[in-house]
């Protein structure tokens, strides 16, 4: 079938855009929540499948290719079961805001619910669905949920920033893609390829990052929650705005405006 040209890609990324806005408050919560647990959940698959075989451990391209290529799963189910998801914001509603369909007020206000219910939902799927019916009992995998969660609030600042901009700039061409194909298994292709990239590549991603570094910490890991918001989420969440708003919302606004 025909896909959707970028002027046309934009035309429906403001339609989105405008419901989005619209929603009330607690629907905003409610689909926020959601999303933050689906993501969780293609964060769960990727630690089994990808840190479920020992004895790749000294070819780390593999897997972490093996964990590319099942953690778009949690982007799937957001687009197509319906959710509120902050990276995926940052992007989609930019170009309204420069054209002036809405305010920035708004914006922030829906980022700012949309970030606040990913928080929560994560929390809830690592604390109910993972570490309470001990999901990652297997030393493997208990040691692979430590080790993430430390490495990721080991970085420096400005690493995790920039990591945090590439994560979100493929997310939302992730985004993008989904909405030029008409099909579901367009979509499912355009969503796809560039999530499996930046997992494999080892980008930051904010909303993965509410579930990866909690997790660890009920495993065990040597974090404190100062460590997993200031040298963590902090820099990915601002490094995954600037990926999402200005490479991809704001230029393609620009160019087919």
């Amino acid at each position: 079938m025909p896909i959707n040209n970028p002027k046309e890609v934009l035309a429906l990324v403001e339609r989105a855009a405008s419901d989005k806005i619209s929603l009330p408050v607690r629907k905003i919560l409610i689909l926020a929540f959601l999303a933050g647990a689906y993501i969780s959940m293609g964060g769960l698959f990727s630690i089994v499948i990808g840190y479920g075989f020992p004895s790749m451990a000294p070819a780390p391209g593999l897997q972490r290719l093996l964990s590319g290529l099942v953690f778009p799963l949690g982007l799937m189910l957001v687009v197509f079961a319906g959710a509120e998801l902050f990276t995926g914001n940052n992007a989609v509603l930019i170009p309204g805001a420069l054209g002036r369909r809405y305010g920035w007020r708004k914006v922030l206000l829906n980022w700012m619910l949309v970030y606040a219910g990913n928080f929560v939902g994560s929390l809830f799927f690592a604390c109910f669905l993972v570490k309470l019916p001990g999901m990652l009992s297997a030393e493997a995998w208990r040691s692979a949920a430590v080790g993430i969660a430390e490495a990721k609030v080991s970085m420096p600042w400005l690493t995790v920033f920039l990591r945090g901009v590439g994560a979100n700039w493929l997310v939302c061409l992730a985004v993008w893609l989904g909405l030029s194909a008409n099909d579901v298994a367009g979509r499912l292709l355009g969503l796809f390829f560039p999530i499996m990239c930046f997992v494999a590549i080892g980008y930051e991603h904010s909303v993965a990052n509410m579930f990866f570094i909690p997790l660890g910490m009920m495993h065990g890991a040597s974090v404190t929650v100062s460590d997993f918001l200031l040298a963590n989420l902090v820099p990915a969440t601002l490094g995954n705005i600037a990926g999402g708003a200005v490479f991809v919302g704001g230029i393609y606004w620009y160019i087919n405006k």
